[in-house]
């Protein structure tokens, strides 16, 4: 359990962060806007989810 615990941490701190280097790129739609559910928050789920599997495969 402790295991998966890290590998979950490691997984969205290395999304967010890919996220918040990629956001000024993406078009207005990709942008996640404060206090707002909206696509940018789905594309921000999508790439800590790649990176899961990503530390996963490690």
């Amino acid at each position: 359990m402790k295991n998966r615990i890290w590998r979950q941490l490691i997984a969205v701190v290395a999304g967010n962060l890919i996220y918040l280097v990629v956001e000024p790129h993406l078009p207005a739609r990709g942008q996640h806007q404060l206090y707002k559910v909206d696509f940018g928050l789905v594309v921000d789920f999508w790439i800590c989810l790649v990176c899961y599997g990503l530390v996963r495969m490690l």
